[in-house]
């Protein structure tokens, strides 16, 4: 049986494989990814439940159902896939939780999606810009100007820094402290973030199906966005002006944390984001948030990314430096 020791020390090796793997490769082009297992699965029950249920009540029960499935098999899947590992050979352990762990963190998938949109706009090419940025945003991008991609993109990094980079490093490091290890519970959370992302609508015929998915993703994801917050504000210099702003714009946003997210991000930049956006041909409002002292530009984005690499790295060594500083012999 490994020692308490041997364990804490494979939990830092883990925490800082996974995360210099997604910074060096992120998701090979081509992979199967557990997201795209987890929405196969979701899209399936789904449109069963529809064929099948009319009743908004039986829907919200099919949603319970949807949700409690998707999370347990993800960790499951991850715990079971480790342990299988661990029985083959310590070392495959070790590697299958490095690249599980790695997976759930989309920091590197986040700065391929803005390159890609971003390098055909700095050189005038609209039409290149608008057609990738359609791959990574639900709105409408045909018509957009320079200015209107460039918010999308900055709208799309802010508000995934903290669902797509943060809070899944913020439930690796906690499952690093329980027996259930980083790797399910970063997949349990990636479970819930892509619930949210398929079904968590108010509109039909999302809105009883994933009422559940959508105010569980609420508050698994509460916490690790305030403190992202907290830590954007510190590293920044500026915490009075994130407070500010935070406090004035961010309830106006329907999300209990991407306008956080979003607004402490502007408030950083100087910048300000939100306004009309168009869905299927719908023009829809977004609350303003932060105030317009300066232009969003590419620049502004690549600071946006390297606040959210800042932010990864301290929660990371902090981490790692209370896990081997915890269990030091007296």
């Amino acid at each position: 049986m490994p020692s308490e020791g041997s364990l804490d020390r494979r939990s830092v090796s883990v925490l800082a494989l996974s995360a210099l793997l997604d910074y060096g490769i992120g998701d090979p082009w081509g992979w199967l990814h557990p997201v795209q297992v987890m929405g196969w699965g979701i899209q399936q029950y789904s449109q069963l439940s529809w064929r099948y249920l009319k009743h908004p009540v039986a829907l919200r029960i099919a949603g319970i159902g949807l949700t409690a499935l998707t999370i347990g098999l993800a960790g499951g899947f991850g715990w079971l896939c480790i342990r299988l590992g661990n029985q083959v050979h310590p070392w495959l352990g070790i590697m299958i939780e490095v690249v599980m762990l790695a997976s759930c963190f989309a920091g590197r998938s986040l700065r391929r999606a803005a390159d890609d949109v971003l390098q055909p706009l700095v050189v005038g090419d609209l039409t290149s810009a608008r057609s990738r940025l359609s791959r990574y945003v639900g709105r409408d991008t045909e018509n957009l100007s320079q200015p209107d991609i460039l918010r999308a993109v900055l709208e799309t990094v802010t508000e995934n820094a903290t669902d797509g980079v943060m809070a899944p490093l913020f439930y690796a490091i906690l499952g690093a402290g329980l027996p259930i290890g980083s790797v399910p519970m970063a997949l349990a959370y990636k479970g819930a973030s892509t619930l949210d992302s398929m079904v968590g609508y108010r509109e039909v015929p999302y809105r009883d199906l994933g009422w559940c998915s959508a105010r569980l993703e609420d508050w698994l994801t509460w916490l690790p966005c305030r403190l992202h917050i907290l830590t954007l504000a510190v590293i920044s210099g500026q915490a009075q002006a994130v407070w500010r702003l935070c406090r004035r714009d961010a309830s106006q946003d329907p999300s209990p944390n991407s306008g956080w997210s979003e607004t402490a991000y502007a408030a950083v930049l100087r910048v300000q984001v939100g306004g009309e956006n168009s869905y299927r041909g719908i023009a829809k409002l977004k609350p303003l948030l932060g105030d317009p002292i300066e232009s969003i530009t590419a620049a502004k984005i690549q600071q946006a990314m390297e606040l959210t690499r800042r932010c990864f790295l301290l929660w990371l060594v902090g981490a790692i430096g209370v896990i081997l500083v915890s269990h030091m012999p007296p």
